[in-house]
Parts: C-alpha cells; sequence; structure tokens
C-alpha cells in the first residue's frame, strides 16, 4: 500500500508542476485572473486547475507551444485523454489536444 500511495504522490507532484508551469506563461498578462487557478492548486484540486487553465488559454491567443505541452503532460498524467474517449461532449482534454495541434503547426 505504501508503494501505491508514493506512486500517487509522484504523479500528483508530476501533474502539479506541468500545472505550474503553463501558470507562468500566464502570470504576466493583462486581464487574466489566475486566483481560481491558484486556489484549487492550493487545495490540491488539479483536475479543476487543469479546467481553469484550458479555459483562459482557450481565450487566449498566441499561447506558446509550451502552454499546451504543459497541459498535455498533465492531461496524461491524469489521464483525463482516455476519460475523454467516454464522454459525449467536449471536455477541456480535448481543447488541450486541439491547442496543442494548432500551436505545434504554428511552430
Amino acid at each position: 500500500m505504501t508503494l501505491d500511495r508514493e506512486a500517487l504522490q509522484t504523479s500528483w507532484n508530476q501533474t502539479r508542476g506541468h500545472l505550474d508551469a503553463a501558470r507562468v506563461h500566464l502570470t504576466d498578462l493583462p486581464n487574466v485572473d489566475l486566483s481560481a487557478t491558484i486556489e484549487f492548486l492550493e487545495h490540491n484540486e488539479l483536475g479543476l486547475a487543469f479546467d481553469c487553465l484550458i479555459d483562459l488559454g482557450d481565450d487566449l491567443d498566441d499561447l506558446p507551444l509550451t502552454f499546451w505541452q504543459h497541459l498535455d503532460q498533465a492531461a496524461r498524467e491524469m489521464r483525463l485523454y482516455s476519460d475523454a474517449l467516454h464522454t459525449p461532449h467536449l471536455t477541456a482534454a480535448d481543447l488541450c489536444r486541439r491547442h496543442l495541434a494548432a500551436a505545434s503547426e504554428q511552430e
């Protein structure tokens, strides 16, 4: 059981690292309110923080590819893509994939 708990903590830490790295790209942008994202991160609500970052990024143009790559890695760590396959509506993970593809084409 200890190994599972350690693996889970490692996964959370990696996910949080990717979310924090993505968030940094938004910190100096005008009119971007990161308070909800920061609150979710402080309470270890990583899925909600991911959703907030996707929503914020979806409203902005010209975010760097690395922003979307960090969110992609967070989604993979949280296994959101496999969950998205069973969801009939557009999810934050779907938006992440779309923006990642578009940003990759621009680079």
